[in-house]
């Protein structure tokens, strides 16, 4: 299963990079510069062919590719011969004018933005199946009593329906995730269903260190119904069955699943069940599996199922844009939460966690049927797409942002740039994307390791 993930891995990134090589290459041409080579994938071609004044590569590593422009080299030869500025051929990236380099540099990340907004629009345009839990809440507090967090400051209390944040409709728990999580450290209105009445609250998350994601402190609220029972688990081999009602453990009440958390905290060998099966209470013993997961019974318990509607080319393409939009500012606040103390190891994905998340999401959307993989799949690349928009476009040496903002100086001042200056500025841009890629492999490793 491994090797499925790591190649729908690998595929999912390299289309992604792909889309973003291709942005340059396009506009490249447009703005007549000449492209010598394009290439899907990286390393020596191993298959190559030339169409027109473009050579097309293959390359060995199937990650990504590039689009090699001719001059791309002219600032570095300039800087070697001590020249005071760059001479450049008819043709080359350096012979157009600033304003026409900066459409090719922003071409890259702009079409990952086209190709996120397109995924989007698909997915929305055929409709999809969404599994999620109601929105009723457990605060962690009930389960850990020594714990204390956000929604406990703010008074909300287990078995409250949370319908509505700053003035949004929530109707699942996949709402209200959504919503802590982009809004760290930001006071958010709440409206609050508790015994019939509505209350009125303000909650303001943490900022989770080790993952940027806000946080309040609530679990979801399922009701200990079982739906299915894995086979040859411990709850099989104790004839659970799917319909029983779990109502205690060892003696303690389950009102709701996340209450077996605390029960089980203990790692106890057995576990006295009391449930009822169509209206008559009955009794068994479980002996759980314990894995660095936690504890394994093979139960698994009611979710809510829909289909969202097909939306019409239109609606869809405006559903695309509107998601691509909140993705991009979700991913912009994202950046900005580096400098605020989290956990980088954690929160900073290389191109191999990266690699391994998309293989994992593509393979379980897989597992289920082939349009909940598209799905997850599509989903997923369209976040990493507009991540690595934003990414390319800070204002950092050798990214797409940092050149951008050297020929709007060019731009500005009408004077050519100094080849030691964009020298030293790429320089500096190598060394530190350099470390960058060093460290977040490293968290790469840690993440892999852990699981």
């Amino acid at each position: 299963m491994i090797i499925v993930k790591i190649l729908l891995g690998i595929l999912g990134l390299g289309i992604v990079v792909f889309v973003h090589e291709l942005g340059h290459f396009l506009a490249a041409r447009l703005v007549g510069v000449h492209v010598e080579a394009f290439s899907i994938g990286w390393g020596n071609p191993i298959l190559k062919k030339k169409i027109g004044d473009v050579e097309y590569r293959i390359g060995m590593f199937p990650v990504g590719g590039y689009c090699k422009m001719k001059g791309e080299n002219e600032f570095k030869e300039a800087y070697e011969k001590k020249q005071n500025a760059v001479t450049p051929e008819t043709g080359s990236f350096f012979a157009v004018s600033p304003w026409r380099r900066i459409v090719v540099s922003f071409a890259g990340p702009f079409f990952n933005l086209i190709f996120a907004a397109i995924a989007l629009s698909m997915i929305w345009g055929f409709g999809f199946d969404v599994s999620t839990l109601e929105n009723r809440i457990v605060l962690v507090s009930s389960v850990n009593p020594n714990e204390r967090y956000p929604a406990d400051e703010a008074a909300l209390e287990t078995g409250d329906r949370i319908i509505e944040i700053n003035g949004k409709p929530i109707s699942n728990y996949h709402d209200i995730q959504e919503h802590i999580a982009i809004n760290p450290e930001t006071p958010l209105n709440l409206k609050v269903e508790r015994d019939g009445a509505i209350q009125e609250l303000t909650v303001r998350p943490d900022l989770d260190k080790s993952t940027g994601a806000g946080k309040i402190g609530v679990y979801f609220w399922t009701e200990p119904v079982v739906a299915s029972v894995e086979a040859g688990s411990p709850a099989a081999i104790a004839d659970i069955r799917p319909g029983d009602r779990i109502l205690t453990v060892n003696g303690e009440d389950v009102p709701y699943t996340v209450a077996l958390v605390r029960i089980m905290q203990d790692k106890p060998s057995t576990l006295d069940v009391e449930f009822e099966r169509n209206g008559a209470r009955m009794n068994t013993l479980i002996n759980p599996w314990y894995t660095d997961a936690g504890a394994e019974l093979g139960i698994n318990y009611e979710t809510i199922q829909y289909r969202t509607p097909s939306l019409s080319p239109i609606a869809a393409f405006a559903k695309g844009i509107e998601e691509t939009w909140d993705t991009l500012v979700v991913s912009v606040r994202s950046f900005a939460l580096l400098f605020r103390g989290i956990d980088l190891t954690q929160a900073l994905s290389g191109p191999v966690r990266i690699t391994y998340m998309v293989g994992d999401v593509a393979a379980a959307g897989f597992g289920q049927s082939v349009g909940t993989g598209l799905n997850a799949m599509g989903n997923f690349l369209a976040l990493i797409s507009v991540a690595l928009c934003v990414m390319n476009l800070l204002p950092l040496p050798i990214l797409d942002g940092g050149m951008i903002l050297l020929f709007v100086i060019e731009g500005i001042t009408r004077k050519p740039l100094h080849p030691r200056a964009v020298y030293v500025f790429q320089t500096i841009g190598v060394v530190l994307i350099f470390g960058l890629m060093i460290f977040a492999v490293f968290g790469d490793i840690l993440y892999l390791v852990r699981q």
